[in-house]
């Protein structure tokens, strides 16, 4: 048996990276990188070159998680099919015919990113003719750091995961934040990765930052110690499903205000992850200080000018102020209905 590879235009044999591979009796794989949305409808393909009987297959979808232990998503045998977890109710087979075991994922969330395996064995006997693939699901996105109101290196890695979580999003892997270096992110803090790994991107190296002749790239501490250690945290976050906007106020507000502000208008407080995601992927641009849902002020720029963020673009960190002081405007945001 050897896995399909079904793409959305057309049928055809794939290898890791891409290459023609052959057919097989025994165990085959093929692998596909799939790119998505937040809110997206997905199908990560699987599939077999011929069936002898569509009751004698059984199918068994997996999540692989960075400690490469598998969270199953759905089994099938025939007519019997059972779908696990966050999964329930959001996932379902292709079944376009009797040898399609294609996965389809709606509604796709943050935490949907990662690897799928697709496990297809063909007869009651697990050691007969089995076939499996694996499928990478990635989010159009953007990495950014973050610390608390307490400064910096204050997170165990629960706490970073809850941090990410409240800004609307999710802790970055190591791919996404080597593709961040790749893209030019510097940055001197070092955080939590998913994996449990603590980590920093330097593209400009210098002596507070592993040191003035080392080259470039992801300085890495390794492992640490889950509740213990302490850092901050590198979240990640993808495109909006709504509206994130500047709320234009007769006057500036305290931080209880800004939430008034929002609510009347129909939205929230924005996020973190929100004004981080409207000026990577939207080009989203305004010099006017916000609050922001955790109590920080920030603004975006995406066209650097005098005053406002005049050598890069960036997300400009103003502080965590006095709650009470009215000195700032507030950043909204409104959910898709």
């Amino acid at each position: 048996m050897v896995c399909k590879v079904m793409g959305l235009h057309g049928l055809g044999w794939a290898g890791a990276d891409g290459e023609e591979v052959g057919t097989g009796e025994k165990n085959s794989e093929s692998r596909i990188k799939v790119y998505a949305n937040r809110g997206d409808n997905i199908t990560l393909p699987c599939g077999l070159e011929r069936l002898s009987s569509m009751f004698g297959n059984r199918i068994k979808w997996t999540k692989i998680e960075d400690d490469s232990t598998e969270t199953d998503v759905l089994m099938s045998m025939g007519f019997h099919k059972k779908t696990y977890g966050n999964y329930q109710d959001r996932v379902y087979l292709l079944e376009t015919d009797d040898s399609d075991a294609t996965l389809v994922i709606t509604d796709l969330d943050l935490k949907d990113y990662g690897t799928y395996k697709c496990e297809i064995i063909n007869g009651m006997n697990d050691k007969l003719n089995f076939s499996s693939g694996e499928n990478s699901l990635s989010f159009t996105g953007v990495v950014f750091p973050y610390s608390p109101r307490l400064g910096r290196y204050n997170f165990n890695f629960q706490d970073a995961e809850t941090a990410c979580l409240e800004q609307d999003s999710v802790v970055a892997s190591f791919e996404q934040l080597y593709s961040e270096w790749r893209n030019g992110m510097d940055w001197c803090n070092a955080g939590w990765l998913n994996d449990g790994t603590v980590q920093y991107p330097i593209t400009k190296p210098r002596e507070p930052c592993g040191g003035a002749r080392t080259t470039a790239g992801l300085r890495n501490y390794g492992r640490r110690d889950k509740s213990n250690s302490r850092y901050d945290v590198f979240c990640f976050t993808a495109s909006l499903t709504g509206r994130f906007y500047y709320l234009i106020q007769p006057k500036k507000l305290n931080f209880d205000e800004a939430v008034d502000a929002c609510k009347r208008d129909g939205a929230e407080i924005a996020k973190v992850g929100h004004i981080y995601a409207a000026w990577k992927l939207q080009g989203y641009d305004r010099c006017d200080a916000g609050w922001l849902a955790d109590g920080s002020v920030r603004y975006p720029i995406s066209r650097p000018r005098k005053n406002c963020s005049p050598n890069e673009p960036a997300v400009r960190f103003v502080g965590f102020p006095d709650k009470k002081q009215k000195l700032y405007g507030v950043y909204c945001y409104k959910p898709q209905p």
